[in-house]
């Protein structure tokens, strides 16, 4: 189940452009970031190289435009505060490991995503939505989607979540977690495995 739902979320992420050469300076304007990195996307995706080159190049950006952090404390829910410590920042590290080998673990699928954006919407002083569309082709529709850009921040906006097509997948992926937590008596260690065995998949 895990599985298939960050699947899911690499085929949106991936198509839709995680991808840079080389580090620069983004704009603190949430709609400018996120173009930004669709056009450094375009060049990547297109380019001639090798797919381990092209994850590396993804989980280097990832790190430095996806809240992460963020992302791997909204999807524990409160079963954060229910942990230790130490159990928290095993969580954290395996979490970051499991994002980004489902982020690229697909990376090879996509060769110049076509993606339009479209308008934001400043939701309040932490949050902005970007809407984007990905065009369509021959093998896929086209498909709406919104990024959640966290601005807490304002010099440095971070991506928190994706919405496709009203999907949150960040959502979706705390009620993964919670279902596996509240399958197995809430037992983290269990919610640990799972995540290492993808992992070392």
């Amino acid at each position: 189940m895990i599985k298939r739902i960050f699947i899911s979320f690499l085929i949106f992420f991936v198509g839709s452009l995680f991808i840079q050469t080389k580090a620069i300076s983004y704009s603190s304007n949430p709609e400018s970031f996120i173009s930004e990195v669709i056009e450094e996307a375009k060049v990547i995706l297109s380019s001639s190289s090798s797919s381990d080159e092209k994850a590396n190049k993804l989980s280097e950006i990832a790190l430095k435009t996806v809240d992460v952090k963020g992302l791997a404390y909204y999807t524990l829910g409160k079963k954060r505060k229910e942990i230790t410590p130490d159990e928290l920042k095993k969580y954290e590290n395996l979490f970051e490991k499991y994002f980004l080998k489902s982020f690229t673990s697909r990376l090879t699928d996509y060769s110049d995503p076509k993606i339009n954006v479209l308008s934001s919407d400043v939701v309040n002083e932490k949050y902005t939505i970007v809407k984007t569309m990905l065009l369509k082709t021959d093998k896929r529709p086209e498909v709406k989607i919104d990024w959640r850009v966290y601005t807490k921040d304002p010099n440095n906006p971070l991506i928190r979540d994706l919405i496709i097509e009203g999907l949150s997948l960040a959502r979706t992926q705390k009620e993964e977690f919670a279902s596996v937590l509240n399958a197995n008596n809430n037992d983290i260690n269990v919610l640990f495995s799972t995540l290492e065995r993808f992992i070392e998949k």
